[in-house]
């Protein structure tokens, strides 16, 4: 996968995996790396998926319909970059917190509702739920912050509560954080994101 890797100076830190929203790159959330800790790695990955030229990290079938046999051979395929890359790069494979935004976000929670140890922790920034009807891992001792908008127009209130129901229910210690915005990306969100890491 295309991804940039920027070694931290604190090999302590957990390994940032920014994953992109629609369209985006692995360059787009760079800039939050260095809000969030500036000491840890970063890994920040371009998903494989082109959606009328725009990079996505799964398909999908309309706006919010995920391509759900896609997004389980995605979700794998990253899993399994992570473990490589963890190889190459001589990172903790077991300490490695996703930054994700919009479907970036949604590949992050999918890997939480796949994979046991997939990632430690996790700041999703507007998530839907990536699958439903599924048997979650045990995600005792995961730890989970949702930035959501209270007027998305892609991912309503409720989505952002079933996902903190879904993963908090699988053992996980999720905190829910609510901008009276739309489906962006705020400064705000990215702050409160940050504080909560700390």
């Amino acid at each position: 996968m295309k991804h940039v890797f920027q070694k931290g100076n604190d090999p302590s830190r957990p390994t940032l995996l920014l994953l992109h929203g629609t369209g985006g790159n692995e360059q787009d959330l760079l800039p939050l790396a260095e809000i969030i800790d500036k000491d840890a790695n970063v890994l920040s990955v371009r998903g494989n998926v082109l959606e009328n030229g725009m990079p996505r990290f799964f398909k999908r079938l309309a706006e919010g319909v995920f391509d759900e046999e896609d997004l389980i051979f995605r979700t794998q395929e990253l899993n399994e970059f992570l473990d490589e890359a963890a190889e190459k790069y001589k990172l903790d494979r077991n300490n490695i917190t996703a930054v994700g935004y919009s479907n970036g976000a949604n590949i992050a929670a999918s890997l939480m509702f796949h994979y046991q140890d997939a990632l430690k922790a996790a700041l999703l920034h507007h998530p839907m739920v990536p699958r439903r009807g599924i048997d979650l891992p045990d995600l005792t001792g995961k730890r989970v912050f949702i930035a959501a908008g209270t007027n998305d127009p892609i991912c309503p209130a409720q989505e952002s509560e079933e996902l903190h129901t879904l993963l908090a229910d699988a053992g996980a210690e999720v905190e829910l954080h609510w901008e009276n915005r739309g489906h962006q990306l705020t400064m705000t969100e990215v702050q409160a994101a940050a504080a909560w890491y700390k």
